[in-house]
């Protein structure tokens, strides 16, 4: 009984003259998310962006049931309602319309219940239209109300079980009955393209996907100690990449092998400085790839304090080993904050996999809270042809595009 989506965004309004920008690189995700689920045309109108079937017809429950996930999806909105869209705008019409949806929507609702509490919510941006706001609520509260046994809708209007949506345009009116949450932020490719180091953890696709929701494609690069760590924990990493990818139009994932150089750490540099030593590693090779594929900052899912290596002194560390933006989008959050995203996205069944990575191979017995940046500088020194090494593991890189 729909013919369009209403899609509401809320952050994007707030932008002065570039707003433009965010609206068409909305419309254009929204375009791509919906491509193979369903023959949509994406327009803006006017503080709001609508989806219709491209034939002009009603969407199919399928179709709807197909496009309300990827919607969901769409970082910039906030909010989105299949919707009957009545054109020109006419309270006769608008009032068909609702009668003809309220016993599809209520009559379900209402079977074995002797009451409902119902509300409508109009909105009048048409200043012209013969009604105001208040008014045509009234309206279609009447004639909704007289479809069914008198008491059996209860007028509340702070929390209805039910509620009516009507907007008034110059150009159209839409009825809508449910409203979906999407994630809000902004629209994915508003900003530059950023590279997430991404593990098999929880906390770094949580990174990737907030990376995102502020307008940053991402593409990823991940770290493996083969033969020391198996295959699956490139499958694992690969598998949460085509995940986090499904939010944007894909990225790339580069899989690096670590373990030549984790070797000559281990057998050239003191036991307790491995981690951070690995860690300044994963940046240099990140900024380098960085750099060659047009990305302007890395994304990690570090948080103060949750392990060793992400002590104040040994972030401070870690970040001197690169000249390039680091962001951390978890460096407030606790492990519970992390788990919360994960479970929305869909990343923590995948995350909770047990397979080794390449933090735990030879790692120290007590690793060290407090590396100094001038120590772990000594530190590489000791580390035969480390540039070279670098180098080495750079050029071996495997990319799944």
């Amino acid at each position: 009984m729909y013919n369009s989506i209403i899609c509401r965004y809320h952050e994007i309004a707030t932008k002065g003259n570039n707003r433009n920008m965010f609206e068409r690189r909305l419309v254009e995700n929204i375009q791509y998310l919906l491509r193979d689920v369903a023959p949509c045309r994406v327009r803006r109108v006017r503080g709001r962006v609508w989806v219709e079937h491209r034939d002009g017809i009603e969407f199919t429950s399928a179709e709807l049931d197909a496009i309300r996930p990827q919607l969901a999806k769409a970082f910039g909105l906030e909010s989105f309602s299949p919707a009957v869209r009545i054109a020109p705008p006419d309270q006769e019409e608008i009032r068909k319309a609702a009668v003809r949806t309220a016993a599809d929507v209520i009559a379900p609702k209402l079977n074995g219940r002797d009451q409902l509490t119902f509300r409508v919510r109009a909105r009048r941006s048409n200043k012209k239209y013969p009604l105001r706001s208040t008014e045509i609520e009234i309206d279609l509260v009447t004639r909704i109300a007289a479809l069914f046994p008198p008491g059996s809708l209860k007028i509340d209007l702070d929390h209805a079980e039910i509620t009516l949506g009507c907007e008034v345009r110059d150009e159209f009116a839409a009825l809508f009955w449910e409203r979906f949450d999407a994630p809000g932020g902004l629209p994915v490719g508003s900003n530059p393209r950023v590279l997430t180091l991404l593990s098999g953890g929880i906390d770094s696709p949580v990174a990737a996907y907030l990376a995102m929701k502020r307008g940053c494609p991402t593409d990823f690069i991940t770290f493996h100690s083969a033969p020391y760590t198996p295959p699956e924990t490139v499958d694992k990493v690969r598998g949460i990449a085509k995940l986090l990818n499904s939010f944007q139009q894909p990225g790339k994932l580069y899989c690096c092998n670590l373990a030549p150089l984790q070797k000559l750490i281990r057998d050239n540099c003191q036991e307790r400085f491995r981690t951070v030593l690995y860690r300044r590693a994963m940046m240099r090779i990140a900024e380098q790839v960085a750099r060659k594929n047009n990305c302007r900052a890395l994304v990690t899912g570090e948080a103060v304090g949750q392990v060793a290596s992400q002590t104040l002194v040994n972030l401070d560390t870690i970040n001197h080993a690169v000249d390039i933006l680091i962001l951390r989008p978890l460096v407030g959050a606790d492990k519970h904050d992390a788990i919360a995203i994960a479970e929305k996205i869909g990343s923590y069944p995948l995350s909770c996999v047990q397979v080794p990575d390449s933090c735990t191979v030879f790692a120290p017995s007590s690793p060290s809270t407090a590396t100094p940046r001038a120590l772990a500088e000594a530190e590489e020194c000791r580390i035969p042809e480390y540039p070279a090494q670098i180098e080495k593991i750079i050029e071996d890189i495997v990319t799944y595009a």
